[in-house]
Parts: structure tokens; C-alpha cells; sequence
């Protein structure tokens, strides 16, 4: 080996070359170098990133940038800023490493082969990766009555399963084309089974064009101690929760869900817009918060009027269709309508109890209306009782997190289901008179035709009045999807079935029969067997053309073109890997709404009445639509009057006040806080909590003791701002 006597490739030597030496001077120059080298490639990675910053920033802030759109509607949360840059510097240390050992010693290293675990936990402390998370922090008794927001602690043993902020999971291993980061495709000349990958993008008017794509963010791996290979390669952040937990309504993170509540009313509800209502008075979403003198949001507005900001909710991809706005809405209603109603039945709930007790119950019906009216028309009842079944109560041992193909693949097969024209009906199911449809691309992050032209019934009242695309092979995305997505004064177009397509490759996801065995199903070895799954002869001619060899059809094009299971909207890969993803979410969920101790037998009874119709009843000014919004009814045979729709009744959430309530009082209120009651080894305990921005000081847990409270009640101390 041509080598340069120098630091690296002494290190290469004594580590990889020779066998290891024992003697005390041979190991501590041996560590000693390893240190030294590792704190240099850091130093220079954290050089590399920052530059990298600056040039991505100015790109996605140029008007020219067709990724402009991307600018604030998919704000970034300080908490998940923070950690991906993190990971961004670890993945870029490991990559200097990797390129010095290279150039230097004339040979190829996988970086496995250089680190033990002691360095793997250098770099990452040196990037500032989050320590890890320690069984012990699950151990206060505030979080076992209620979610935390960010889904940490769901599983005490495993306080990160399913929580904000972490990497999506492997179900299979990753398939870097250099074992870490580069993704599938990244190298022209690399052969796949023989064959290069083809490529993602799509021609524009006879000539090739490149789409702009950013890499999907870096997650710092959570579970040291397990495989070191995975440890080392690249991992995609999962930046919301797992959970089905309504943390698209309330947010995933502390600070996002206090901007998101309406803490000075006093009254457990969530904020509203401050300056318009719809023409009944009811509420709209909060706008999102601006500076002063700051640049107007991004969302499109329209030719007259005011200004119609983007809305604020706890998914940042609130303004992207309307249909989504409106559903959101819904959710905003409803939680202040619950709380108003729990507010009178329980007139000594504290703030904090109303609000965080609504909560639970918004979650519950999230839970009910997704397993019980959704999934199943999705994969097919079939597929729903063999992937998922009854359920058996909660696994602590089952880890609910995301999985990187179910986030990146599999749960994409909504994209084929997507109209390319929008329908705005009338109260007569009718083309509305006044506001006509629209074509996709012109709702997309208009916020302001959900305010100015009808508020949300024309468009609900067209989203489950009108049929969903039908899903076929040689037709999978509309041109709307492909060849006019996201334009924002820009003169190239995006295409979504690319962009999914190259997501795929950049999370490293093992091709489609890979997947096909994962799940029990027979691989995919001919262009009979491929017909057999596919059945539309064109169709899988030309994907054996363009990919060459089975192994290499990409995941999402492969689940996307199987023939759909009776009843389903999906093939046989999809139906098993949403159906795994399912159970997971649901076994895997300690506060799952049918769970030991969540809910009385009589507010469960009481939950199962609920509806995404009767929500819609008692949220809007529609007064007829199907029992099931999910299933497309002709109007008006299959319509029913709200009269008729089956009403939860909250009076099943009365508490009276305990005897040891009556004898304490009620504990003492504190500002920018605020307390919810527990029972503790038989006794009261008012538990006390901070907003966001403000610190604690005294006790959080004080005790209803004999006819008093333990001790004073703490303080909030610090400034929100």
C-alpha cells in the first residue's frame, strides 16, 4: 500500500492493518491518535456545514428558487433545527474521515472499521447530538395521566418510542450505494443487479430537465449500544410525533403548543383568529405570528381585500390544500366547543384539566374515526383483520415509531387519490353558484378562499360529495401532481411523482421486492410473475424496460401499480406494510383511547357515537351529508339530516368534587401556570406546570393533607418572549 507516514495512516495501521496491540504505550497512542483525528475532521465538518448553510439558505430564499414555496410553509421547529444540524455535523464528520483515510492511504475504509463505540460517542458529543434519554425522566408521576406533547415517555422503558424528533425506523436495513449516505442513483456508474438505476426527473418539452431537491433532514441515532453500522449511516428525522395523538391540532412541541392555546382566557380553549369569523361567527384559525415590520407570509391571496395570512396549527402543512384547511378547522371548533361544554359540567376543573382533558377526547376520536372508518377501506377489511385484528391491549414491548417506508413509500398512495380539480358545492350537492371549482394547482396555500369565498362548507361539502380519482396503472398521479405542482413566480415545474421517487432513494429504501418478501408475498422474478401482480400488460412492459432487472423497481412505484384488493384502495405490499404500521401505532400507544384506565366504560360507550359527520354537524352550517363522509352517497337518497346523526353525550365526563377537594379547597392559582388534580397512593395531589418560556421554582406536587394543601404553591418564573 503506497502510504505517507503521517498521523491517519499510522492510525490506519495500528487499527486495521496490524493486529491489535495490547502493550499500555501501543493503546494509549493508538486512542490518543484516533481522539486527534476525530476532533480534527469535526472541526473541519463543522466548517463544511456552516457554508452548506449559508448557500442552501440563500437558494431556498431566492425568487428564482422553485423550492421558495418551501421557505415558510415548512417552518422549522428550534428543537428540530437544533438537532438535525446536530446530525448534519456528525454525518459529516464521519464522511471527512472517511475521504481523508482515502486520499491519503490510497485505499477505501468503511468507517465501521475505524470507530468503536467510544468514538461513535466522541463525534457525537462533539456534534451535540442529544445525550440519551435515560428510563429514569419518565418517572414523574405528570406524565402518566395525560400525553406529553412531544411523545416522549409513552413508553417509560423506551421514553424516545414514537416521540418528536427522532429517526424514522428500519424495518429493513438501508441500502446506501456507499454503505452511509450517498443515496441509491448518487453514482452513474454504480450498477445495480447488473444495471444502473434509472433516472427520477421527468422531461419538460422534449429536454432533460433537473428538478431542485433537498435532502430530507438528518436524525442522530438514538440507541447506541445496538449495530454500529447503523449507528454510522444516515438517518431521516421523523419531526412530529408517531402517534395517532391530534398533534396535528395541538403540535409536537412545547413552545409550538402554547402558541396554539389561549392561555389568557382562562378557559382550557385553543386561540382563534383575531380579525375575521365566518358569517355565522365562528371561528377561523390563528394566522401565524409575525414581527413587526417583517415580511408578509408566503400564501397566495387574491385579486381584492385584506390580506389573509397563512394560517397557524400544529402541522405545518395546514395551508397546502384546502381541504386540509378546512379539516383543521373542524378541529379547532370542535376542541373549543368540548371545552366550553366541560367547562359547565365541571365547574372546578382548573384550566389546565379542561384543556388537557379535551385533549385526550379529540385524540380518542382521531384514534376511531382513522382505525375504525379509514384503514379498512383503505388496505381492505381482509387485509385490516389479518395485518391488525382486535384489539388485546397495550404492548409495552411493541415500538410504535414511524417506519422509514411506511413515512416515505407506502403511505404516499393517497398522492394517486388526488382529484385535479377541486369541487365547490352549493346546499344542493350543486356546482356552486358563486365560487366554481378549481384546479389543484390554484388552491394550493390559499387560505384566504377558505375566508373570502364561502368559508369552508363549499369545500367540504365537495370533498365527500365528490368521488376520489380511481387508482389505475397507467394513470397513477394527475398532471396537476406532475407537471404543474408548487408554483410560486417561478418558470420550472415541479413533479411529485419524482420527487417521491427520488425521497425513496434518498432514505436508502430496499427496492420493491425486497419489501414484497418483508411482507410474505412472492417476489417478483419474471415479467409473468410482474403481470400476475400488475395485470395491465402495458404497464409492467414498460417498467421491466426502464428498470431492467425486478430488484431495482423503486418501493413506491412497485406498491403503486399493484392491482387493489377487494374493497381497498391499495395493493397487497401497501395494505401489509400500512397494516403493520397500524397495529404498531396502536399496540405500541400506552394512551390508546381503549387502553386499561384511559376512559369509564360509560365515555367509551359514549366515544364510538362519534363521527366525522356529526364533527362536521356541529361544526358548519351543512345539515345533511352520509353517516360515513368516507363513503360516496348520491344526494340526497343517501344523505341524512345531523338531526340524526348519533350525539356523544359529555355529561359522561361529570366529576364531582372529592371529598378531599371539599376539605382542602381548591388549590391556589399561579401565574403563567397552571395545576391539574391527581390521586396518589390514596391522596390529592395538585401537580403544577409552567408555560412555555417560564421555569418552576418551589414545589411542583403539593398534597392534600388532613384539611390543608402541603405547601404553598410554586412560582412561574422567566418571560415567554
Amino acid at each position: 500500500m503506497a502510504c505517507y507516514f503521517n498521523l491517519i495512516c499510522l492510525f490506519v495501521f495500528l487499527c486495521i492493518i496490524l493486529p491489535r496491540i495490547t502493550t499500555d504505550e501501543a493503546t494509549h497512542l493508538n486512542s490518543t491518535s484516533i481522539r486527534e483525528l476525530l476532533i480534527s475532521s469535526y472541526q473541519e465538518s463543522l466548517q463544511i456545514v456552516q457554508e452548506a448553510s449559508i448557500h442552501s439558505g440563500q437558494q431556498r430564499s431566492s425568487p428564482s428558487s422553485s423550492m421558495h414555496v418551501f421557505t415558510f410553509f415548512r417552518q422549522t421547529e428550534p428543537e428540530t433545527l437544533e438537532t438535525s444540524r446536530a446530525a448534519e455535523v456528525f454525518q459529516t464528520t464521519l464522511q471527512v474521515l472517511k475521504n481523508r483515510v482515502r486520499q491519503r492511504c490510497k485505499r477505501d475504509v468503511t468507517v465501521p472499521e475505524l470507530l468503536s463505540w467510544e468514538d461513535v460517542e466522541l463525534i457525537a458529543e462533539l456534534s451535540q447530538c442529544p445525550p440519551v434519554t435515560h428510563p429514569a425522566i419518565c418517572l414523574n408521576s405528570h406524565l402518566n395521566k395525560y400525553r406529553s406533547i412531544s411523545g416522549i415517555c409513552n413508553n417509560r422503558q423506551n421514553p424516545l418510542w414514537g416521540a418528536a424528533n427522532t429517526p424514522l425506523v428500519r424495518w429493513l436495513p438501508a441500502e446506501y450505494e456507499d454503505g452511509g449516505s450517498e443515496p441509491k442513483g448518487w453514482n452513474r456508474g454504480w450498477l445495480h443487479n447488473g444495471f444502473q438505476l434509472p433516472s427520477t426527473g421527468d422531461t419538460i418539452t422534449g429536454v432533460q430537465s433537473c428538478m431542485p431537491f433537498f435532502r430530507s433532514r438528518p436524525a442522530c441515532f438514538i440507541n447506541f449500544g445496538s449495530d454500529i453500522q447503523q449507528a454510522l449511516q444516515r438517518q431521516q428525522m421523523n419531526v412530529i410525533t408517531s402517534f395517532i395523538d391530534a398533534s396535528v391540532v395541538y403540535g409536537h412541541t412545547p413552545r409550538l403548543e402554547s402558541s396554539l392555546r389561549d392561555l389568557s382566557g382562562l378557559n382550557g380553549k385553543l386561540a382563534i383568529n383575531d380579525q375575521f369569523r365566518d358569517p355565522k361567527g365562528r371561528p377561523y384559525l390563528p394566522f401565524i405570528a409575525t414581527q413587526p415590520h417583517s415580511v408578509p407570509s408566503a400564501c397566495q391571496q387574491g385579486p381584492h381585500g385584506e390580506r389573509v395570512e397563512c394560517f397557524s396549527a400544529g402541522d405545518s402543512r395546514v395551508n397546502e390544500g384546502l381541504p386540509l384547511i378546512c379539516l383543521h378547522v373542524l378541529w379547532l371548533r370542535e376542541h373549543n366547543r368540548i371545552a366550553e361544554a366541560l367547562k359547565h359540567i365541571n365547574g372546578h376543573w382548573s384550566p389546565e384539566t379542561i384543556y388537557q382533558e379535551t385533549r385526550k377526547i379529540i385524540g380518542a376520536l382521531h384514534q376511531i374515526i382513522t382505525m375504525r372508518d379509514y384503514v379498512p377501506k383503505i388496505i381492505g377489511q381482509e387485509a385490516f383483520e389479518h395485518y391488525i385484528g382486535p384489539y388485546r391491549g397495550y404492548d409495552p414491548t411493541t415500538d410504535p415509531s414511524a417506519s422509514n417506508v411506511f413515512a416515505t413509500a407506502a403511505f404516499r398512495f393517497g398522492h394517486a387519490t388526488i382529484s385535479p380539480i377541486l369541487m365547490r358545492l352549493n346546499e344542493s350537492f350543486q356546482r356552486h353558484e358563486h365560487f366554481p371549482h378549481l384546479r389543484v394547482s390554484n388552491s394550493l396555500f390559499s387560505p384566504w378562499r377558505i375566508v373570502k369565498e364561502g368559508g369552508i362548507e363549499p369545500v367540504l361539502r365537495g370533498a365527500f360529495g365528490s368521488a376520489a380519482s380511481a387508482v389505475s396503472a397507467d394513470m397513477l398521479l394527475t398532471e396537476e401532481l406532475t407537471d404543474s405542482l408548487l408554483i410560486f413566480n417561478v418558470t420550472q415545474h415541479m413533479d411529485l411523482a419524482a420527487l417521491n421517487l427520488q425521497r425513496g432513494r434518498d432514505h436508502a429504501l430496499p427496492g420493491y421486492n425486497a419489501w414484497r418478501s418483508f411482507c410474505g408475498l412472492r417476489r417478483i422474478k419474471t415479467l409473468d410473475d410482474f403481470k400476475k401482480v400488475v395485470r395491465d400488460y402495458r404497464v409492467t412492459e414498460r417498467i421491466a424496460q426502464i428498470y431492467k432487472h425486478p430488484n431495482n423497481i423503486d418501493v413506491w412505484l412497485g406498491g403503486l401499480v399493484e392491482s387493489l384488493l377487494p374493497g381497498s384502495r391499495t395493493g397487497p405490499l401497501f395494505a401489509c406494510l400500512i397494516g403493520k404500521q397500524m397495529k404498531a401505532l396502536r399496540d405500541g400507544d400506552r394512551f390508546w383511547w381503549e387502553a386499561e384506565g384511559m376512559f369509564s366504560q360509560q365515555q367509551k360507550a359514549e366515544l364510538l357515537k362519534g363521527s366525522l359527520s356529526r364533527i362536521i354537524c356541529d361544526n358548519s352550517d351543512i345539515r345533511k351529508l352520509p353517516r360515513d363522509p368516507f363513503m360516496l352517497g348520491k344526494y340526497p337518497y343517501d344523505y341524512v339530516s345531523c338531526d340524526q346523526m348519533p350525539l356523544i353525550n359529555l355529561k359522561a365526563w361529570r366529576e364531582e368534587k372529592s371529598q378531599d377537594l371539599k376539605q382542602c379547597g381548591t388549590p391556589r392559582k399561579i401565574k403563567n401556570g397552571d395545576f391539574i388534580l391527581s390521586s396518589s397512593y390514596g391522596k390529592l395531589v395538585a401537580l403544577y406546570s409552567c408555560y412555555h418560556g417560564f421555569k418552576l421554582k418551589g414545589a411542583a406536587a403539593i398534597v392534600c393533607e388532613g384539611n390543608r394543601w402541603s405547601d404553598q404553591p410554586p412560582q412561574c418564573t422567566g418571560n415567554r418572549h
